[in-house]
């Protein structure tokens, strides 16, 4: 499986970038291709996506959840996919790292991630992040602070 690995320092503390990334259901506001998260429990997402023109939908399970530090989760149905966040706080900011892990579906798929059209798009999304806390001042849309294990 092709593996995703982007990491960005975002201005703004760890408590703050952590409280939004856990905001799952805001994730269509800055993840291209998300068109819908639904949060169904304290472990479990529904997703729907829109990725290489086609919409796809699965359930995801959160293995690990540890708050200002790491999230990570895989799929349980649907689309097979894997993967964590880290947050590391720097001096006032904080490092966030993405890795994840997918298998990819027909030959749109399989050539965006053999041209990095994958790894670009996560970049883009770490900066749609980091906007998104700007413009609203650096206040988070909430928080989930629940741990998972």
């Amino acid at each position: 499986m092709p593996t995703i690995t982007e990491k960005k320092v975002i201005d703004h503390d760890v408590h703050t970038v952590y409280n939004q990334w856990t905001q799952f259901e805001e994730f269509p506001r800055f993840m291209q291709g998300v068109e819908r998260v639904e949060q169904l429990d304290d472990r479990r997402l529904h997703w729907v996506a829109n990725i290489g023109g086609s919409t796809h939908e699965w359930d995801a399970e959160i293995i690990e959840q540890v708050p200002d530090q790491r999230v990570a989760w895989r799929s349980i149905d649907g689309k097979t996919n894997s993967g964590e966040v880290t947050f590391r706080p720097e001096d006032g900011k904080t490092e966030i790292t993405v890795e994840m892990e997918w298998e990819p579906e027909g030959v749109k798929e399989k050539a965006g991630g053999a041209i990095g059209f994958d790894d670009r798009t996560v970049k883009k999304d770490l900066e749609r992040l980091e906007s998104l806390l700007d413009e609203r001042g650096g206040r988070e849309t909430g928080a989930w602070r629940g741990e998972q294990h």
